[in-house]
């Protein structure tokens, strides 16, 4: 009596939810139309190609297709794993993504707190303009300015030669790839990245730092004691999405730069994935070797989001 009670009851709440869902689409069925477009876009493009991940568990021959390829269980993992590329992807990875982690992240909240204490508006504009501008430009022109830049004969060794330093081919020494990498890419991005947290300092309420300035605390105390704890949940969330990206850098970025010579340091996962699979046509081992790195950045963010949850009131869920 009781399981045919409860079945009874979810039936019941059930047919509640649809009809209180048919009234609100009929209501906001605007707002409706509006969100196929994404729902589309996250179908088509995250969740269709989900279906490919069963190449990794194959060896995977065009003219058969996915399901016709033979099955190889495991071999592609342990042929990544066991390879002398492993460790040197994953070191590569790891300190390409912690170091823009340690100083790009930074840098755009400090810009924005630069920008927020600018008494003058077009001044302030100016520069906002100004950072703001590297990010609209193709990724392939900021890399062929970096290249032009660091050459032995660009504008970087031009300007050390005034300091009687040698010219440095900076792209063929495999200690340089990082700090440039990292560099380029907080110019590139930081005045992008600085938006949100502009935003964030806008929400705050003013009477606080009316009732700061009443208590003694000046402008750059202020900073500390109104302005970083109101935008901290922004901060929180923003660093947490970084967290779970960490073995996602991009192999654009990479192979625009990189070349056999600083394979060293520059070689990262997403681009040995794309020499194994574009260059080499091994797709099994591209495609394990690319779950592997999903799955790791989804312990990642989930294991930063209880961490958050724990520590501080904050989190993405």
């Amino acid at each position: 009596m009781k399981s045919a009670a409860t079945t009874k009851d979810l039936q019941v709440g059930q047919r509640t939810f649809l009809q209180r869902l048919g009234r609100d689409m009929q209501r906001n069925y605007s707002l409706y139309l509006l969100v196929i477009p994404v729902i589309l876009f996250y179908v088509l493009f995250h969740y269709k190609p989900m279906y490919g991940l069963i190449i990794a568990f194959k060896r995977f021959n065009p003219s058969l297709g996915i399901l016709g390829s033979p099955w190889v269980g495991l071999a592609n993992f342990k042929q990544f794993f066991g390879g002398f590329h492993f460790a040197r992807v994953l070191r590569n990875t790891l300190i390409i993504s912690f170091s823009n982690l340690i100083f790009s992240f930074p840098a755009a909240i400090i810009l924005a707190l630069l920008l927020s204490e600018i008494k003058s508006k077009i001044f302030a504009k100016t520069v906002q303009t100004i950072t703001y501008m590297p990010h609209f430009i193709s990724l392939v022109v900021v890399c062929g300015m970096v290249v032009d830049f660091v050459s032995y004969d660009g504008v970087i060794n031009k300007i050390t030669a005034l300091f009687g330093m040698e010219p440095v081919a900076f792209l063929q020494n495999p200690g340089a790839f990082v700090p440039i990498y990292v560099i380029s890419g907080i110019w590139q991005e930081v005045g992008w990245s600085s938006i949100i947290y502009l935003a964030a300092i806008t929400g705050i309420n003013s009477e606080l730092y009316e009732a700061a300035t009443i208590d003694g605390a000046g402008r750059f105390r202020q900073v500390f004691a109104v302005t970083l704890p109101g935008i901290a949940p922004t901060i929180v969330i923003m660093l947490l999405l970084s967290i779970g990206n960490i073995m996602s850098l991009g192999y654009e970025k990479i192979i625009l730069l990189y070349n056999p010579m600083i394979y060293e340091t520059s070689d990262i996962i997403s681009s040995y994935v794309y020499r194994e699979g574009l260059e080499n046509f091994n797709f099994g081992l591209s495609t394990a070797v690319g779950l592997f790195n999903s799955v790791i950045n989804f312990i990642l963010v989930i294991g930063a989001n209880k961490l958050s949850r724990v520590i501080g009131d904050t989190s993405l869920w």
